[in-house]
């Protein structure tokens, strides 16, 4: 929980800048639960993304979402559906980090895994809205705030192995968003970025088997 603080508060200082209010940040965090998704969705909005563009690019990255959904679902076989839904819709790569270790190990229910997702999630809610005030009172430079979703997305790269196929799919990724910049098409510049990198790596991958 203290960890989206870290996330959450910068998020809301973006999300100011754009003009949402406390109420509307907390219901995109409420209904909208993906913290580089409200990240990303800010950002393209300031730089004049296409609406198809920004929806297309959160999509892409809230895949893993799906992942994570199908990983776990081993461990609702007996859980009523109503609840294993709400297990799925509330997951988030810590949440799922910390439930997997706990499944794993043995004596750990999909009740306490739920409240896990809902006690981050509440977090994550609050902070966010905190970030708003804090932004309001402070009038914390829009570039700075804008940077908080770039330096995450830096972060979650140094910390990833780095194989040859992720060091590929960094490298296609940044020479195409370059291009695309270049070209004048900055509103699909992230999402032609990374189809890109994922699939010549995948090419990569899949000749590299046969």
């Amino acid at each position: 929980m203290l960890g989206y603080a870290g996330i959450g508060i910068p998020c809301g200082i973006l999300c100011a800048s754009v003009g949402l209010n406390a109420l509307q940040v907390a219901l995109f965090s409420l209904l909208f639960y993906s913290g580089a998704g409200q990240f990303m969705v800010p950002n393209m909005w300031l730089t004049g993304a296409p609406i198809a563009s920004i929806i297309a690019s959160v999509s892409l990255v809230n895949t893993r979402q799906m992942l994570y959904s199908a990983s776990l679902a081993q461990f609702c076989q007996n859980t009523a559906k109503r609840r294993a839904f709400l297990f799925a819709a509330t997951v988030t790569d810590e949440s799922f980090g910390v439930n997997v270790a706990r499944f794993s190990e043995g004596e750990w229910s999909v009740e306490r895994a739920i409240l896990v997702n809902l006690f981050s999630q509440s977090s994550w809610i609050i902070s966010s809205v905190i970030g708003v005030f804090l932004g309001e009172l402070f009038n914390i430079p829009l570039p700075l705030a804008s940077f908080a979703m770039t330096s995450i997305f830096i972060c979650l790269l140094c910390i990833q192995n780095l194989n040859k196929d992720n060091l590929l799919a960094m490298a296609v990724a940044f020479v195409v968003v370059f291009l695309c910049k270049w070209l004048g098409l900055a509103g699909l510049a992230i999402l032609v970025g990374a189809l890109a990198g994922v699939a010549v790596a995948l090419v990569k991958t899949k000749l590299s088997h046969t």
